[in-house]
């Protein structure tokens, strides 16, 4: 009897010798680095020197930061919600289709395109002698350079709705997948259209896919600069000037205390909205 205790809390206790490596490479790769980019935001250049907050201020009252904070979190409200409802539409459209597998491996492509290409397509599209000036010169439309317009801003959406529908919609398929069909059956032999099995028996039921979803969406949002920094270099337009914009030339100009205090304030603000989403969902 003592023999088959300690053998199951041994097997209770080795299953996590397969954490440990992947714990180690986190804590050396991102908290230990996070913790010393902490330290820096408070010292002079963010080598030595103790300042306090005077970092943070700086930052703050910084009007490149003002602006690529009002233009981040403009793209934010525009795109999260666009992505969130246009996934869900097609994963609903996709999910009774007899050979969805070839579409979904389209909407995938996205994914696997390299950056470099996705950056020349919209190059040759947009700017000054792209695809869409020339049509609208045939038109006798004037144009005009497109990435060097307030236009600009909407290209990065499209450009980050386009990169990022095709995972979520795999992830809203999984999702519907997941609900079980005499659910909707059961609604079908009681009188409930298709608009009432969404709204009272789908939706519910999508609420963790959902919260899911918004918080990888959230996350690639800040992903985005690679795309725009590629088509419009270190100084785009200002309506798409983004906080990666802003910390890509910090960082260019070795500016290591800005650096660090924005990054902590960029994390600490993308943490507290993380838990406001869960709270409401899980109040939901």
């Amino acid at each position: 009897m003592r023999y088959e205790k300690t053998k199951v809390k041994r097997n209770s206790w080795s299953r996590w010798y397969f954490f440990v490596p992947s714990i180690v490479g986190v804590c050396i790769f991102s908290i230990i680095p996070f913790l010393d980019v902490i330290r820096r935001s408070f010292l002079v250049g963010g080598v030595k020197g103790w300042v306090g907050v005077k970092n943070y201020q700086m930052v703050i009252t910084n009007s490149a930061f003002n602006l690529a904070v009002i233009n981040t979190i403009k793209f934010l409200i525009i795109c999260l919600p666009i992505l969130i409802c246009m996934s869900l539409i097609v994963a609903v459209a996709l999910k009774d289709v007899t050979r969805s597998i070839a579409i979904k491996t389209m909407l995938l492509l996205p994914l696997a395109t390299p950056l470099a290409t996705a950056a020349v397509v919209w190059q040759i599209t947009f700017h000054n002698f792209g695809l869409v000036n020339g049509a609208l010169d045939i038109l006798g439309i004037q144009t005009r350079n497109w990435m060097n317009s307030s236009l600009a801003f909407y290209i990065l959406v499209i450009t980050y709705v386009w990169k990022n529908l095709g995972y979520s919609v795999v992830l809203w398929l999984a999702g519907l997948n997941a609900i079980s069909k005499d659910i909707y059956e059961a609604a079908h032999m009681d009188g409930a259209g298709r608009f009432l099995c969404f709204w009272k028996i789908t939706i519910p039921n999508l609420k963790s896919t959902c919260f899911m979803i918004i918080v990888l969406s959230l996350i690639n949002s800040f992903k985005i600069f690679r795309e725009a920094y590629l088509v419009a270099g270190d100084y785009p337009h200002e309506s798409m000037y983004m906080l990666q914009h802003l910390f890509n030339n910090w960082f260019r100009d070795l500016s290591i205390d800005k650096l660090a205090a924005g990054a902590v304030l960029e994390t600490v603000v993308i943490i507290t909205l993380i838990y406001i989403i869960r709270k409401i969902w899980k109040e939901g």
